[in-house]
């Protein structure tokens, strides 16, 4: 993630300053625009104004606390996880979704060392695997019954089988993705938003 600052000299003394203008990390809702990423009002959100997505600052079983996050990370399954995007969208009327694996990445901040989710915006990250809702991609289909098809059939039926039992995950401490992730597994989700007309996410 190149994270320009509009007038500063670099992104984290822009949001030091920008934190210590409103009163400190405890007043950190005033929104903070740096190139394509700002804070929603609220302080809430990380706001990709590129994508037009909101990111909450938690991840799902954490809770904002107007200066960080707190809690424990709620680990699920690729099941799970697909069900609570679901649920909370229809309980709120919102997009809510599994974020892809692209749109994982690009919250990483290559400029720190070592990369990584930029602590001031996602404070209390934990940096693991992370579920993704990109899917594998399925094997293109062949004749079963043409003999010189035979060998090329099994290999199409071991990725589709492959697709039902893995997904893709994406680690935010290095942006690594892999697609055999057991769906099985309990992982982390932060689950992203369309953000609204405004960025005033809520």
């Amino acid at each position: 993630m190149t994270l320009k600052p509009t007038t500063c000299f670099s992104f984290l003394l822009c949001l030091f300053a920008a934190l210590a203008g409103a009163g400190g990390a405890a007043r950190a809702a005033e929104p903070s625009a740096f190139a394509d990423w700002s804070l929603s009002a609220n302080g809430a959100y990380v706001l990709d104004l590129r994508a037009g997505l909101a990111w909450p600052r938690c991840v799902e079983g954490m809770q904002w606390s107007g200066t960080t996050c707190t809690g424990k990370p709620l680990l699920l399954d690729r099941a799970e996880a697909t069900a609570l995007a679901t649920d909370r969208w229809k309980a709120e009327g919102v997009g809510w979704r599994i974020p892809r694996a692209a749109e994982l990445q690009r919250l990483l901040d290559k400029s720190l060392s070592p990369p990584g989710l930029n602590p001031l915006l996602f404070p209390a990250a934990p940096g693991q695997w992370h579920w993704s809702a990109t899917a594998n991609v399925s094997a293109p289909s062949v004749n079963p019954y043409t003999y010189g098809n035979i060998a090329h059939s099994r290999a199409g039926d071991g990725a589709r089988q492959a697709a039902i039992i893995n997904g893709w995950a994406v680690n935010l401490s290095t942006g690594e993705a892999r697609g055999d992730a057991a769906r099985a597994s309990k992982l982390p989700v932060r689950l992203v938003r369309p953000m609204p007309v405004g960025g005033a996410a809520k």
